[in-house]
């Protein structure tokens, strides 16, 4: 900065108020910095500058299949709220997987992160989040909720998996499949709780040969969906509770020379972006993904500001795309 100051013949403080922004300067003499700085090759040391402020303004991310495009859209949300905040995002892939959550987890944490949004691994309530707490790091829960004392942000669930299951009890149907994700995460099992309950206000007992487990996972559901529909007696409609087992499920039916929604009604939740090119076009609940992602960082921000107030827990509503694949269009 000694170099830059002396170059442009101003003092070290003018450079950090150019470098910085922390108060207005002159047009030319900003233009004289600026040229001492391209002529040094100067860039500011943010790790110095960190210890000394007690913040990095950086925010650590844990989250599961950075494959799957929901998931990739959610890092997009919430790293551009960031960014707009002037904070940086340090991505972890938890591969839904606990032990390596806490190896995500701690990592982040010794880069000593000002805050961390977690969606929560099977388990994490007992290995990750409470050492995260302890640290005392301002968290945040996104996509998935646990019973502890934070701030959550996730998408509705069970009213929308109800609300796609009687769209196909509307229609006539019956016998419909589900395939239901991975064990041990609440959107799993709120999302199931939706198509039970759908059911059971038709007067209708789930069917266990109709519950299919795939897994978050779209090898496992195309595995499963073509076992099912390989039987006799199989379902005339179908309904999915992610984008992963989504594919998985179309390439199972289309495998078997099925056509929906002539063989197989089909609804799912979880939109794509390019929902239009498939064909059937897909009913689906679509996540408000943007506002899912805001909300998360506007939270975690009010807690790194030392904001005290009653942790909040917010269901971001789905919007229902109604298309072809259910038969009605």
């Amino acid at each position: 900065m000694g170099d830059v100051a002396r170059i442009a013949g101003v003092s070290t403080s003018t450079v950090s108020h150019v470098i910085n922004g922390t108060r207005k300067v002159d047009a030319s003499t900003r233009s004289r910095v600026e040229a001492a700085i391209k002529e040094t090759g100067y860039r500011r040391n943010v790790v110095a500058r960190s210890l000394a402020a007690g913040r990095t303004h950086t925010v650590g991310l844990s989250i599961s299949a950075l494959t799957n495009p929901y998931f990739g859209s959610l890092v997009h949300a919430v790293e551009r709220a960031l960014s707009d905040a002037g904070y940086v995002l340090i991505v972890g892939d938890s591969h839904d997987d606990v032990t390596s959550e806490k190896r995500v987890t701690d990592s982040l944490l010794d880069r000593k992160v000002d805050g961390m949004i977690v969606a929560p691994a099977a388990g994490s309530e007992r290995a990750t989040l409470p050492e995260i707490r302890r640290t005392r790091t301002p968290l945040v829960l996104i996509d998935r909720g646990v019973d502890i004392g934070c701030d959550q942000v996730g998408p509705e669930n069970s009213a929308s998996a109800r609300s796609l299951t009687e769209h196909l009890l509307d229609l006539g149907h019956r016998r419909i499949g589900v395939v239901r994700g991975l064990a041990g995460i609440s959107s799993t099992t709120e999302r199931f709780d939706g198509y039970v309950a759908a059911l059971a206000d038709r007067g209708i007992a789930v069917d266990a040969a109709l519950v299919l487990d795939g897994d978050s996972n779209t090898d496992v559901a195309e595995h499963e969906v073509r076992a099912l529909m390989s039987g006799e007696d199989r379902p005339t409609a179908l309904v999915s509770l992610n984008n992963a087992m989504t594919i998985g499920a179309l390439k199972a039916v289309r495998s078997l020379g099925l056509s929906i929604p002539a063989d197989v009604a089909f609804v799912c939740y979880d939109d794509f972006e390019w929902s239009d090119l498939f064909e059937p076009k897909l009913t689906a609940a679509a996540q408000d993904v943007e506002t899912i992602g805001a909300t998360a960082v506007e939270l975690l921000l009010r807690r790194i500001r030392g904001e005290e107030a009653t942790p909040q827990r917010i269901r971001v509503p789905t919007t229902f795309h109604h298309r072809n694949s259910c038969g009605c269009v």
